[in-house]
């Protein structure tokens, strides 16, 4: 058998792919910071940058015109405090980031915030922490996040995605959305996210990095899930598809190739993979250092994701990704 007949051009070998990566998969996190006038580079994220309120539209701008399909918003407040307040305020920086973007820009772009509470804290965890458990309060913290769900969709986002990881986030989200008659606002949940060292960078990006205290879990361990379990990452998902999510998720993406297989084998949602900060930062540690190709492995990586079974791509890589395809 001559399997080699099918390789010996890039022509030939572009009609039997089997997976493509397009524009129309990817999705380019946004970092908004109140009170920052321009933008900042994160060292530990080299080419991704905090944004002020007068410069992250330019970011959105360039991600329409590379022909990107939607963002995710991430904010970092002035005010953090223990319950995460500007996330409750309609007037809060996200709510005022989303109209922004649709005064600007109509539906040119889809519009996802980030549905969280550790940028918002001053201990940096997902929620409202129950200090004799140690660990985030489920149930308060379910409460308040479905008021900043409504917030984010009376502001105009498209898709709400819930990342902290509480049980029954997804029945809570899509009770409080349809009770105030937005039963048309998607959910992209968090399903299957994990308690991941590649979080690292992310933190920096944030500002969102957990603080030690004697009252506060010292990681989030206790509410993201273990990385060495699989069975219990698909029972994640499979719940959220029950509850009622639009859209699943397993995050990070790299290292977690059979639970990205067995998701999509085994659920009936769209499976949106989340490309995260250290994954992105590793591969652009090595081609800065000269070790290997940028777009090569960056195309690689993204294209795995695809094989793998994902639907969509959330990616630092996004905007270099989309340049490359259009070129």
């Amino acid at each position: 058998m001559n399997l080699r007949r099918l390789r010996l051009n890039s022509n030939i070998r572009g009609l039997v792919r089997e997976h493509y990566v397009t524009k129309n998969d990817l999705i380019m996190p946004v970092f908004i910071k109140e009170g920052l006038d321009g933008k900042n580079e994160i060292p530990s994220m080299p080419g991704i940058y905090q944004f002020g309120e007068n410069s992250f539209l330019d970011e959105v701008a360039e991600c329409i015109d590379l022909g990107i399909k939607a963002v995710i918003l991430f904010g970092i407040p002035k005010l953090k405090d223990s319950c995460g307040s500007d996330a409750l305020d309609e007037e809060g920086l996200i709510a005022r980031s989303v109209r922004k973007i649709k005064e600007t820009f109509g539906d040119k772009i889809a519009v996802i915030t980030d549905l969280c509470f550790c940028e918002f804290t001053d201990h940096g965890h997902c929620g409202i922490i129950n200090p004799h458990l140690k660990t985030v309060d489920n149930d308060a913290t379910l409460e308040i996040s479905k008021k900043q769900a409504v917030i984010h969709a009376k502001a105009g986002a498209d898709m709400i995605a819930p990342s902290g990881m509480m049980d029954g986030i997804v029945e809570a989200l899509r009770e409080g959305l349809d009770s105030e008659g937005f039963k048309h606002i998607p959910i992209m949940s968090y399903s299957t996210k994990f308690a991941s060292a590649f979080y690292g960078p992310f933190r920096d990006a944030a500002e969102s990095a957990p603080v030690e205290s004697d009252y506060l879990p010292k990681d989030r361990k206790t509410y993201q899930m273990d990385v060495a379990n699989a069975r219990e990452a698909l029972l994640e998902s499979l719940i959220d598809q029950e509850e009622g999510a639009d859209i699943l998720m397993v995050k990070p993406a790299l290292a977690f190739m059979d639970v990205i297989k067995t998701i999509k084998e085994n659920t009936l949602k769209p499976l949106c993979v989340y490309n995260v900060s250290g994954e992105y930062s590793m591969v652009k540690a090595a081609a800065m250092n000269g070790w290997m190709n940028y777009e090569a492995l960056m195309m690689e990586i993204l294209t795995s994701f695809k094989r793998a079974g994902a639907d969509m791509i959330i990616s630092y890589h996004s905007k270099d990704a989309a340049k490359l395809i259009q070129n």
